[in-house]
């Protein structure tokens, strides 16, 4: 397992002074990408190589959302390698190591210059050192698109600030695009992301939002309304 400690910072709070399910989200994504630095497969090694890590679907379970200026825990552990994916784990921790978020995460392997997924060698699953899977209820990767009225929101393309060094729309930008689109202030239990295609600068994103019941499904669309992402939120 690996894991570093952090504090909730002011930016990373919401007007309620809380941290946001973006942020979770960014420290999750960071605390991988540290993850792999440290065992030498990190963002150089990958670039050298012609490979990367695509995310294919998030799943995570907020228990409480931490206020500003507490001491939180970030960990993550690979629990699983089957040819070109990965399986990883997430968990956020306050100072009294009650955990107060949790993920579940899928991953794919890619060649960058053939654009198609490759085998994860053994070396590299190796040094990740496989663990146990966190005790949770795992979701299906794809998220189902309700039978119900489509709300279908202002277009917009793609801005050089919503991409990663993958040159593609960074995860957590996805979930801004999404909450942005529901157009109200919602409190989230629980958040899925499915992603389809990655999206980049200058591509149209098509917004369309579905509500049923106890939650809301984004999918953010291209211009032949496919979707690039599809997300799901759950209310507390």
């Amino acid at each position: 397992m690996y894991e570093f400690d952090s504090r909730v910072r002011y930016s990373e709070t919401g007007k309620d002074g809380k941290l946001t399910l973006e942020a979770i989200l960014n420290y999750f994504q960071d605390c991988t990408t540290f993850h792999s630095e440290e065992i030498g497969y990190g963002i150089e090694f990958l670039a050298e190589q012609k490979k990367v890590w695509v995310l294919l679907s998030w799943q995570i379970v907020v228990e409480r959302y931490p206020k500003f200026g507490e001491k939180i825990k970030i960990a993550t552990k690979a629990y699983d390698f089957k040819r070109s994916f990965g399986y990883r784990n997430f968990m956020m921790y306050d100072e009294n190591n009650v955990c107060t978020a949790y993920a579940n995460s899928v991953w794919l392997y890619m060649d960058t210059e053939k654009m198609r997924p490759v085998p994860v060698n053994q070396e590299q699953a190796e040094r990740y050192h496989i663990e146990e899977k966190l005790p949770m209820k795992y979701a299906d990767m794809k998220i189902v698109i309700p039978e119900a009225a489509a709300i279908q929101c202002p277009a917009y393309r793609v801005q050089n600030y919503q991409i990663d060094t993958n040159g593609h729309v960074n995860n957590g930008q996805y979930l801004n695009m999404a909450y942005a689109a529901i157009g109200e202030e919602i409190l989230v239990k629980q958040m899925r992301a499915e992603y389809r295609k990655s999206a980049m600068a200058g591509d149209l994103i098509q917004p369309v939002v579905y509500k049923v019941a106890d939650h809301y499904v984004v999918t953010l669309n291209n211009e032949e309304n496919k979707a690039f992402a599809v997300i799901e939120f759950l209310l507390a």
